[in-house]
């Protein structure tokens, strides 16, 4: 059976590694045409058209967009993550996980809009279970991912008011064995070492399928958001 996405144009952020890597190979398995957004390019896989960019800066994001034509859907897969306290963590690990994780994705989004064939386009974000409720650690993460959470919404609401068949959603996976992982235990590799061993956490194809799912829904069908995680992770 076709996938619904032979021969789409897909552009995916973040997609070097994790999720977005994920999702990449099994889009170009379905047929589709992957335009992978990255700071490191050369580490896209094969088939991967590459487009360097660094989200922290909005000017590089514009420029990339600017050389893109016509697309089906983006999925927002770049992420920063730091256990960075609000009591006594480093300014400037917040700043990279907002221009990340909300001004990029959000830049993105707005961009994405321009480019989307008359039919309609589709844009997914990934945000997390951090976006549902605060870690037992707080920090300035979950802060970035609630506003994730609530960026898909507004966009929504503004996208049903503008009347464009546009649909937007997202996915919300607890811990993903990334190598995100490895920043936001920095300096607390014993603690990465004993949940790895101790949890079976989710893989990032888990993930990707979840985004596939997402993207392969007949028009008619809208998904808010999907929350999942490992069956042995509490909260």
């Amino acid at each position: 059976m076709t996938s619904r996405l032979a021969d789409r144009t897909i552009v995916v952020t973040g997609a070097s590694s994790g999720i977005g890597r994920a999702l990449a190979e099994e889009l170009l398995a379905r047929g589709a045409e992957v335009v992978g957004l990255s700071r490191s390019p050369g580490r896209l896989p094969d088939g991967v058209r590459p487009l360097a960019v660094d989200l922290t800066h909005r000017e590089e994001i514009t420029a990339a967009f600017s050389k893109l034509e016509i697309f089906d859907a983006l999925v927002n897969c770049a992420g920063v993550a730091y256990q960075s306290k609000i009591l006594d963590g480093n300014p400037a690990d917040w700043e990279e996980m907002w221009r990340v994780n909300v001004m990029g994705l959000a830049l993105c989004s707005q961009l994405a809009l321009r480019h989307f064939p008359k039919s309609g386009g589709r844009i997914v974000n990934v945000s997390s279970l951090s976006g549902h409720r605060v870690p037992p650690g707080g920090g300035f993460y979950a802060p970035t991912k609630f506003a994730v959470r609530a960026i898909t919404d507004s966009l929504r609401l503004e996208i049903k008011a503008a009347g464009l068949p546009v649909q937007v959603g997202s996915v919300s996976p607890g811990f993903v064995d990334t190598p995100l992982l490895d920043d936001y235990f920095r300096g607390r590799e014993e603690t990465l070492r004993q949940t790895r061993a101790s949890m079976h956490m989710l893989q990032p194809g888990d993930v990707a399928a979840s985004i596939l799912h997402l993207l392969e829904t007949p028009p008619h069908v809208e998904i808010g958001d999907i929350t999942l995680r490992s069956s042995d992770q509490r909260v």
